[in-house]
């Protein structure tokens, strides 16, 4: 493989760097200037330069929560189109969702997804497997043939649905830990929500819209962190979404429990206001919810509380979106979008810098994964998976040229800050100059 010189980018929002990658890892780094290339016994002089004046180089980004959607749904995405839309937005590592069709509750399946991921070569694929059959919520699925199995599967979760069922959660906290695995659970009551539509509070009353309470999502969390800690397992909290989810987690990890959680992009900087429109391209599950809840989940992204951003990238195709509001499928497509959003919510907002963008998109996430070779520090003898943003660019958002198959984003026409102008998967661009490579 060819050498690469990335020159004068801030890593991590330092001082400007170079940075040299050789083959799949990263060969050394310096200062910009300080070291004379062709001095120091590395062969830089054939290396491709790029030129990198006032961008931000990060770790590849890694998603604990991406819908794939194949095999089954391969109308809405693909592997490949959705690894795709994942370079283009940064990402060198997804955590592809089991509910698909078939649902990922066996190995042979992970291992198809696993293998897909290989072979579009745009980012690294791997599977979660479901917690129990067909995501039923009544028998555990073949948690340790899917860890054994070539995909090695670590998380494991019902997403889309919760494990509603304290004994399964409790029985798959306890098969999970014999291996360091994690259980990540989409925290909804199922009878509390039964015909909801949208939060509940002072929207949905007004727009007479069945109500989806806050309490649905933080009595699920409250008995999972006693669960874990009663087990001494690790537990997971998906798309975390209320001030009242933000307090439970934070003191649980006040006893020192094993409870971490995600929170979306667009739970960051979307609210239930914009449902007014009826516009189903803001339904989605979790909701979203109210400004003082959005402010919450902020502050604890910030402070640790939430350890990371998360996509939820959930695609759907155009007759799923484009209809009436109760028919309408729950989701927003977020890889392509989701460190702009970061960018505007966090980093422009003062409330975390470039190294603790780092810290949420790519080094926890990996960590809570087990996910190896990616969120890695930007050093010498560190794979080369790498992104390089552009902090100052602008631009409005047009999903007419999403690499995603499906186009159901709600930031469609708004203005959002920065771009990916690269990403490096082993050394290997996937994305140059802001299009796939």
């Amino acid at each position: 493989m060819s050498k690469i010189l990335i020159r004068g980018a801030k890593v991590l929002g330092g001082e400007p760097q170079d940075v040299l990658i050789d083959g799949e890892t990263i060969a050394a780094t310096a200062r910009q200037g300080e070291i004379d290339w062709s001095g120091t016994g590395i062969e830089a002089g054939d290396a491709t330069v790029v030129e990198a004046a006032g961008q931000i180089l990060l770790p590849g980004l890694v998603d604990l929560h991406t819908h794939l959607r194949e095999p089954g749904r391969e109308d809405s995405e693909t592997v490949l189109t959705g690894t795709k839309a994942a370079a283009v937005g940064g990402f060198t590592a997804v955590h592809a969702m089991a509910n698909t069709f078939p649902v990922a509750d066996t190995a042979g399946v992970v291992e198809q997804v696993w293998r897909l991921g290989k072979e579009s070569g745009y980012c690294d694929v791997q599977p979660i497997g479901a917690v129990t059959v067909g995501l039923e919520g009544k028998k555990l699925a073949e948690l340790g043939a899917m860890h054994d199995s070539a995909a090695g599967v670590k998380v494991f979760s019902d997403d889309g649905k919760c494990v509603d069922d304290a004994v399964i959660m409790r029985r798959a906290l306890e098969y999970v830990k014999a291996f360091d695995g994690v259980v990540a659970q989409h925290a909804q009551e199922p009878r509390l929500t039964e015909g909801a539509q949208m939060n509940e509070g002072v929207v949905s009353a007004e727009l007479g819209l069945g109500g989806w309470p806050a309490v649905a999502e933080e009595s699920i969390i409250a008995r999972d962190v006693l669960l874990a800690a009663h087990v001494g397992s690790r537990v997971h909290i998906c798309h975390l979404s209320t001030a009242g989810s933000v307090e439970i987690v934070r003191w649980a990890k006040s006893k020192d429990w094993n409870v971490t959680a995600e929170v979306t992009p667009h739970h960051l900087l979307l609210t239930d206001e914009l449902v007014r429109s009826y516009n189903p391209v803001y339904k989605v599950n979790p909701p979203l919810r109210t400004e003082a809840d959005v402010m919450a989940l902020r502050e604890a992204l910030a402070d640790g509380t939430i350890d990371c951003v998360a996509t939820d990238h959930a695609p759907h195709p155009h007759e799923d979106k484009d209809c009436e509001w109760a028919a309408a499928a729950m989701g927003m497509v977020g890889l392509e979008t989701a460190l702009s959003v970061v960018q505007q919510t966090m980093v422009e907002t003062g409330m975390i810098d470039w190294a603790g963008v780092a810290d949420r998109m790519s080094f926890r996430p990996a960590a809570i994964g087990r996910l190896d070779g990616h969120g890695r520090p930007v050093s010498a003898g560190e794979p080369a998976n790498l992104t390089l943003v552009d902090p100052a660019y602008r631009g409005v958002v047009d999903p007419a040229g999403f690499a995603s198959r499906s186009r159901n984003t709600p930031y469609e026409g708004r203005e959002l800050p920065g771009r990916v102008t690269h990403t490096f998967l082993r050394g290997r661009a996937t994305v140059v100059d802001g299009k796939l490579a």
